[in-house]
């Protein structure tokens, strides 16, 4: 299975320049691919590309030669660097889960998710804890593509090693094709089987 983005270009406005300019990427789920780039060059907006949350661009993605869905799930899911921004603040967070599936016992044991944690509201818990909801959110057994747009920038080391370690051997067992958008080049090395740089992608 194949998630392709074919002569992608994207700008904000009319009149500002373009973030992307023909890019070409091809995503298999045999893989966990890796994604650098500067600051700004377009990494966070090829992501929501990726994952429909930005439609007004140039070119076409799609899943194994289909457009990706209009409507329902979509097999292709970003979890965001802060996610604070992307959970509902009024629900508690078996609501969160609810809303997206039933997650099974083992994986609330593989993320390190408590039980009481499950009625707690949003800003009861740590960044590294809603981080944790966040992706197992986004695991949600329709999903075949992850995308992770810096996902543990903000947390400590060892959260970091943890919310991977479990993440990939989801993706493995599942055979999920996993891009990987990070500035940490070592943690990319370690988890990733290959990477690739965005201005290589991208036709200025």
């Amino acid at each position: 299975m194949e998630l392709t983005a074919s002569n992608i270009s994207f700008k904000y406005s009319s009149q500002s320049d373009y973030i992307l300019k023909d890019l070409n990427l091809t995503i298999d789920n045999n893989k966990v691919l890796g994604l650098v780039g500067d600051s700004g060059s377009g990494k966070s907006s090829l992501c929501k590309i990726l994952s429909s949350f930005i439609l007004n661009y140039e070119g076409e993605v799609r899943l194994d030669g289909k457009p990706l869905p209009k409507k329902g799930y979509n097999p292709v899911q970003l979890i965001f660097q802060h996610p604070e921004k992307v959970i509902n603040p009024k629900w508690k967070m078996r609501e969160v889960l609810n809303e997206s599936w039933q997650v099974p016992q083992e994986l609330f044991d593989e993320f390190g998710i408590q039980e009481s944690w499950l009625n707690r509201w949003p800003n009861e818990l740590s960044g590294g804890e809603l981080q944790r909801f966040s992706v197992l959110r986004s695991l949600n057994p329709k999903t075949k593509f992850l995308i992770a747009d810096e996902m543990t920038t903000m947390l400590d080391a060892v959260t970091q090693v943890q919310i991977f370690d479990a993440v990939i051997k989801v993706v493995k067992d599942r055979n999920m094709g996993f891009l990987v958008v990070s500035h940490d080049k070592d943690l990319l090395s370690v988890i990733c089987d290959d990477i690739v740089h965005l201005n290589d992608l991208n036709n200025f």
